[in-house]
């Protein structure tokens, strides 16, 4: 497998404070890890570039784009709600972030790679059509998902969604259309408290008790994602990939391990060589414990790779 790494360093850029925890330390742990194990030099690196306002104006309204400039602070960090705070270079990290999985959708339809990880920060899946929130500004996926279909043709774009919450985001912009499956499985109640019921067809909505172990996790994808993602046929996968569901990260109650990272992620590949010639673009969303987010990091790329498993250190 040819694997794209796409990251930018204007994503470190953005900053919420110095408690937050979606903070710059995160793709440095990534980073870190990966360079380690080596993995890092085994994948096709590059910068992503600024998503034009074109691409962000496809899933968002011009007036909120707009309301969205208008509230970048010229210095000093500004508080769009409780969760979500912007300084003065945050719109530039969330551009590049939604840029990154513009790219790494061109890639992955101009056969240069077989499938793409997007290490990028702010993440994007709670961003809804017209509303910032959840630490998220854009949403990426959805804007490479847009890009796909308006550039490529792409009319079967399967969006898996493995964070701890859910990607309301992701549905509010693409509920009730067939040419796009959500697959979400996030802890039930919990943040975002909306969307969180089955309400369309292209929506598989997929709730985690507390607790919820490797066993039964898998057990709940196979049996509720597996026949849908079968019946669709998607002619693109994309994943948002969060590991805030480690059994070690703090923002959740979700008893996931990296090696689950690693099944879901190859489950992806599996439905993406049958249907979509191996087109497989990930993106990141959470996790907040440094070490579990690099270790299920370094699992998830390991499976876009091709390489076992294995223990990771």
């Amino acid at each position: 497998m040819i694997t794209a790494y796409l990251t930018h360093p204007d994503c470190s850029l953005h900053h919420m404070g110095p408690e937050h925890p979606e903070s710059p330390q995160r793709l440095e742990a990534i980073r870190a890890r990966l360079s380690l194990a080596g993995l890092l030099q085994q994948t096709m690196q590059a910068d992503a570039k600024e998503a034009c306002d074109d691409a962000l104006a496809r899933v968002h309204p011009v007036r909120h784009l707009n309301a969205l400039k208008k509230c970048v602070p010229d210095e000093g960090i500004v508080t769009l709600d409780s969760d979500t705070m912007m300084n003065p270079d945050s719109l530039k990290a969330a551009k590049v972030a939604a840029g990154a999985v513009i790219r790494g959708v061109d890639q992955v339809f101009k056969r240069q790679a077989d499938n793409v990880f997007c290490a990028v920060r702010p993440p994007g899946h709670h961003a809804e059509a017209a509303d910032a929130m959840g630490f998220c500004f854009y949403n990426n996926v959805a804007v490479g998902a847009a890009h796909a279909k308006a550039k490529y043709g792409a009319r079967r774009i399967a969006i898996l969604d493995f964070d701890v919450h859910q990607c309301n985001g992701t549905i509010d912009i693409f509920k009730n259309d067939p040419e796009v499956l959500i697959c979400t499985s996030f802890q039930y109640p919990f943040y975002p408290w909306r969307y969180l019921r089955s309400e369309w067809q292209n929506v598989v909505n997929t709730p985690l008790e507390v607790g919820t172990d490797s066993t039964e996790f898998r057990r709940i994808i196979e049996r509720q994602w597996l026949p849908a993602l079968h019946a669709f046929k998607p002619d693109l996968v994309m994943l948002s990939a969060g590991f805030d569901a480690h059994r070690d990260d703090p923002m959740g109650d979700i008893c996931l391990e990296d090696e689950d990272f690693y099944w879901v992620t190859h489950l992806a590949m599996e439905i993406a060589a049958l249907y979509a010639e191996n087109r497989v673009v990930s993106v990141l969303e959470g996790g907040y414990n440094p070490k579990t987010l690099a270790s299920g990091a370094e699992a998830h790329l390991k499976a876009l790779l091709g390489l076992p498993f294995m223990d990771v250190p």
